[in-house]
């Protein structure tokens, strides 16, 4: 850390002199004594990291100095020492945003010992804090993070370049695994937003009777259980990002709730009367068809076109072409490089097994069967043998044969009265069919 300049202004040269001296005793300090308010002032521009003053000065008061520097830098904590103990300006100062108030004693070289220790800490952390959130932003710089060069993943980089320059609302629908949670660290990231708080909530993921709490926060004994104050995930995500995962899982009371909170751009805790304000950028995603939900009365229609903004339809794996040995050669690259592995290369029918395969779980499920395969080999190539496809969806697993329509069509029916317990009327109305195409089927026994 650079040297840690500390301005002590003082009027009694003596008294001035021995904070000084003593806390020079740290090489790491660098230490300047001024004799009133003016010459602080004039030398603010050498950024001090904190500043030690006087409350009685012969050119203006301590309170009038204290106004200056917060004004021009109101990042600089000011330790104000005064000749006298007195409450009710120690309490107006602290309120005027003095970082400490101590009475001229035998203790102060002491306590400002102890202050300047716990304000350089708090820059370590702020430091390593902001360090980090650059380290997030360039990781999540979306052309490095999103891999592929397929039109679809073109299209969506156009998308993503354009959300981040307004706060518009982003809904990010498609389906499990094609990596929406990913998309929207990544509008976030590179935003405006970026050194805010990121918040994502799993909104499937939240018992229906604590989902207000969650998400609202609730107050001291507002219900059984509620022991102490909790702030909600809109408030953690002040001046940041929330991120609304499976939005389409909310119920109607919920909504409802939601849509006064986006409109007023304010919330009351459960259990509380303060209205509070926000300031949160809103992403939402859903691997559902949120018009069809509005159609079907399972999704207000008001809350829909509050929540659309800018839509981003991520595409499915199977849809992506070359992005598939893209993503998969990504993948094992990572992985040996994690598992301090010797670099793998993928074989020619290795490429074609993936590139026949329909990816059901998308993006996800490419990473599972990639990493398996880097673990299986013992040579220095993946080969079509240890591409392992595990889908527990039989109907992802459709176009992996080659058949014909009429056999398509089969399995596609079948598949269907499997998951619905033969129920054929359901299964009619999934597919769109006439129940008595399928009563047919089973009766030639086709099916």
């Amino acid at each position: 850390m650079d040297a840690f300049r500390i301005f002590i202004v003082e009027d009694d040269l003596l008294y001035g002199e021995m904070l000084r001296h003593h806390l020079s005793l740290n090489p790491d300090n660098e230490v300047h004594l001024f004799r009133n308010g003016n010459e602080c002032l004039k030398n603010l521009y050498r950024s001090p990291a904190m500043v030690s003053l006087d409350y009685s000065l012969p050119d203006m008061s301590g309170l009038e100095v204290m106004r200056q520097i917060k004004k021009e830098y109101s990042d600089i904590p000011v330790i104000i020492v005064s000749g006298q103990e007195d409450v009710s300006t120690a309490v107006a100062l602290l309120r005027e945003g003095a970082y400490d108030y101590f009475v001229k004693d035998d203790d102060v070289k002491d306590r400002l010992w102890n202050v300047i220790k716990k304000i350089r800490e708090n820059l370590q952390l702020r430091s390593e804090i902001s360090y980090l959130k650059e380290e997030i932003g360039r990781k999540y710089e979306f052309r490095n993070v999103i891999k592929g060069n397929s039109p679809s993943i073109k299209q969506i980089f156009g998308l993503i370049e354009k959300s981040i320059k307004t706060n518009i609302s982003v809904s990010i629908t498609g389906e499990t695994g094609t990596g929406k949670e990913l998309v929207a660290k990544a509008i976030h990231y590179n935003s405006a937003r970026a050194k805010k708080p990121f918040v994502a909530v799993n909104v499937s993921a939240i018992p229906r009777d604590l989902i207000e709490s969650e998400m609202f926060g609730h107050e001291k004994g507002s219900f059984t259980g509620a022991i102490t104050r909790k702030i909600g995930k809109f408030e953690q995500a002040s001046g940041g990002t929330i991120f609304l995962d499976e939005v389409a899982e909310m119920d109607h009371n919920m909504q409802s709730k939601l849509l006064r909170v986006l409109q007023e751009r304010e919330l009351t805790r459960v259990g509380g009367n303060d209205l509070i304000k926000i300031d949160v950028r809103l992403i939402v995603a859903t691997n559902r068809n949120l018009a069809e939900e509005v159609q079907k009365g399972n999704f207000r229609e008001d809350l829909y076109y509050r929540l659309l903004g800018l839509p981003i339809e991520l595409p499915p794996l199977r849809y992506r072409g070359n992005d598939i040995i893209l993503l998969a050669k990504y993948f094992m690259d990572e992985f040996c490089h994690e598992n301090k592995m010797p670099k793998l290369s993928i074989t020619e029918a290795a490429q074609q097994k993936l590139m026949q395969y329909a990816f059901p779980g998308n993006v996800r499920e490419l990473r599972a069967v990639i990493e398996l395969a880097a673990v299986l080999t013992d040579d220095e190539q993946i080969d079509e043998n240890h591409i392992s496809f595990n889908s527990t969806d039989s109907a992802g697993n459709l176009l992996m044969e080659e058949s014909t329509l009429q056999e398509y069509t089969l399995k596609i029916i079948r598949y269907y009265l499997q998951k619905y317990n033969n129920n054929v009327l359901l299964v009619a109305k999934k597919l769109d069919i006439g129940k008595s195409t399928i009563y047919r089927l089973i009766k030639e026994k086709q099916i």
